[in-house]
């Protein structure tokens, strides 16, 4: 009965840290250019970010960025009283067109290098 308990104080432990575990925002910005560059995160339609190649913190890089998107497209919806998905539709397309040469972005199914 001991080892349970021991092992529920190390489960809680571990689970109260995980979100101190994850990339910080400010990580993310520092990375999201080395990532574009190396091929490992693209622009989509959506106004998100997306994991092209899940190599290193790629993953990591897009839950950061895509949950600050996330909060300013929803600030900017309420601010003009319009749907989010009409914030999304429009910052995906100006991301995707705003993309430079060489990096990847989603058309339909499929990534693309620009």
């Amino acid at each position: 009965m001991r080892l349970f308990s021991k092992f529920g104080v190390l489960l809680l432990a571990l689970c109260l840290s995980l979100p101190a575990l994850a990339m910080s925002l400010e990580e993310a910005k520092q990375q999201l250019d080395t990532a574009k560059q190396s091929g490992l995160v693209g622009e989509t339609p959506s106004g998100y970010l997306a994991v092209v190649k899940a190599d290193g913190n790629a993953r990591e890089i897009v839950e950061a960025i895509n949950e600050a998107r996330r909060q300013e497209y929803s600030r900017i919806a309420s601010k003009h009283n319009i749907p989010v998905a009409e914030v999304e539709a429009v910052a995906g397309k100006k991301a995707v067109e705003k993309t430079p040469a060489g990096q990847f972005v989603r058309i339909g199914d499929k990534w693309v290098r620009k």
